[in-house]
Order: structure tokens, then sequence, then C-alpha cells
């Protein structure tokens, strides 16, 4: 655990592992003992060379806001920056042609929910859903209450810290099962296969985030790459096509186009798309361009009709949107 100091950043500056990098000046929390990383400033969208069909849908994203109003984990793995509120994502969405999102708690505040729920209520229950993090100490009671304000499904991360243990997957799943959600699972793609009989004996659907996360060297004839494909022919299993992080060659992600194409053409009914934003973890050159990633989509599926059904109709049906 770390021992939190608030601290006033002044103007322009901000600390990230004892450097000062050039930001805003914002609210931030750090360590006595272990300096936590700030995330960089997204870079704003440029503009699509299609804009999204309507009744599209973000299906991954991260929300943000004023740490004095939502508190951050002490045992998080970063610190947000300015730049990843409701208002600036709306301003992404609004260019991409976005109607409709679906937030996922990040897991710097760890199963603290203020923000995301604030950031669906902002957005509105008719074009908002929410992924919840939760763990074995949640009551019905309380995922009840979540469910009525617009949580659909629970993540559960193993690959950044904070996230909810492995350990507790089957507890997790039982738990959201009377409410008809689904778990999104955030693992690196060399451990789909083991964990692969437990997946498909858990009582509830199955998101796997980032394409599975397997490194785009691997190939789509690798072990990793053929036990996604067997998660997705099970019929349980829906994949989530935000994947510029298995790329090993960055912007313009050329590297991922052959796994995109294999899995949309896998199972065209259980792919959605996500922007990813605001990018946690990116820096620099390899900063994402979110007009550009969705450009990707068009080009990874290129019938308008597969597009339609990725952007608006899988969504709609995962994530129980109404027509």
């Amino acid at each position: 655990m770390y021992s939190d100091t608030r601290i006033i950043i002044s103007m322009k500056t901000m600390i990230i592992y004892g450097r000062a990098v050039a930001l805003d000046g914002m609210l931030v929390s750090t360590s006595s003992k272990n300096t936590v990383p700030v995330l960089e400033t997204p870079r704003p969208a440029s503009s699509p060379l299609k804009r999204a069909p309507a009744g599209s849908t973000d299906c991954h994203f991260h929300i943000f806001g004023p740490p004095e109003r939502f508190p951050l984990s002490s045992s998080r793995a970063y610190t947000p920056s300015l730049g990843m509120d409701v208002e600036c994502y709306s301003a992404i969405a609004n260019k991409l042609g976005l109607d409709r999102m679906v937030a996922v708690q990040p897991t710097s505040y760890g199963t603290n929910h203020s923000c995301l729920l604030h950031a669906v209520e902002t957005f509105g229950r008719h074009r908002a859903r929410a992924i919840a993090v939760i763990d074995e100490n949640f009551t019905q009671t309380d995922l009840r209450s979540l469910d009525e304000k617009g949580v659909c499904g629970a993540r559960v991360n193993l690959v950044t810290r904070n996230g909810t243990p492995i350990s507790q997957l089957k507890t997790v799943a039982q738990l959201i099962a009377p409410f008809g959600w689904h778990l999104q699972l955030y693992v690196d793609g060399s451990k789909l296969s083991h964990l692969a009989p437990t997946l498909m004996s858990l009582p509830v659907d199955i998101v796997i985030d980032h394409m599975g996360k397997i490194p785009s060297e691997k190939g789509v004839a690798s072990r990793e790459f053929r036990a996604l494909l067997r998660l997705l022919d099970s019929g349980k299993c829906w994949v989530k096509l935000c994947g510029y992080r298995c790329s090993k060659l960055g912007p313009p992600y050329e590297d991922i186009a052959e796994p995109a194409r294999t899995l949309i053409t896998a199972a065209p009914e259980r792919c959605v798309w996500g922007t990813d934003w605001p990018h946690p973890g990116m820096h620099g050159s390899l900063m994402p361009d979110d007009g550009k990633l969705l450009d990707l989509l068009f080009d990874w599926a290129p019938d308008s009709g597969l597009v339609h059904r990725i952007l608006v109709d899988n969504p709609a049906r995962l994530y129980r949107f109404k027509a």
C-alpha cells in the first residue's frame, strides 16, 4: 500500500518518476515511498475518413474526474492527467459519430465506482452503459444497485495492477450471473489456452479485451490465437477489436490487420469495437489517434453491413441497448 501525500503541482509541471514533465497544473496524489506514473494527455482525434453509422457504440473507454471528487486508489498503477473527463471524451465521440458508449472502470479507482456512475448519468442511460470492477466482497444488494445505474458487466483485469485477482474469477461470475451480466477479461494471450476450460464452465458470457492481447508477431496460426478462435467458436465468447496494444510496429498498426480480419471472419456476430480512450500507458508517437483507429475498422471490415454489425447491432445485443 502507498502512504499518500496530496500535493499541488505548480502550473505547467508534473512529477513522473521524479522528472518534471510539461503539463497544466492539477491536484495529484504521490507517494512517500513509490512514485505513481502520471498518464500522458491523449491527443485530439483527427476526422475519420468515414463517420460511424447512426447508433454506433464505443465499447471500451475510461473516464476520470477531479481527484478531490473521485478519490484515487492508493494501490493504483498510474495517475490520470488532465483531458480525460466526460467533456473531453464527448468531443471525441462526436467527432467520430459515436452515439452510444460503454465506459469501463479503470484500475486506478479500484472498486470505487463513483466516477464511472457519474459518467453514465451524464451521458444518459439511454445511450450509456458501464463495466464495473467487483470482487468477492460485493453483495447482491450492491450489484442490484449497480445494475439499476447502468452496469451490465464485470471486468477482471489480470494485466494491470489493482484488478480483481484470478482466484476470484469463479466467484465473480457466480455473483453477476443472476443479473445477466457478462464477464470482461483482460489477460495475456499466453494464458488463454490454460484458462479456456474455466471460462467455458462459467455461468456467464465472456468478453475478451484487446483482441486477446496476443502480440502480432505470434500470427494467426499460433497456439495463442487458435485458443482465442476456439473460445469464439464456443458461442459464449465475444472479442473487442481494440487491438493496437497487440501491435509491434505501432501506428498505423498494419501488423494487426490480419488478426483483426480473421476474428471478424470467424465470429462477425460476436465482435465489438472500442477506442480504449484515453489510452492509458501510451505516450509520444505511440499515442493513438482515435479517428485513425476508426479508419482501421473500416479497413478490416470493408463491407458496410459488417461495419454496421460490429458498431451497432452487436453492441446493442451485448450491452442491452434498445433498438
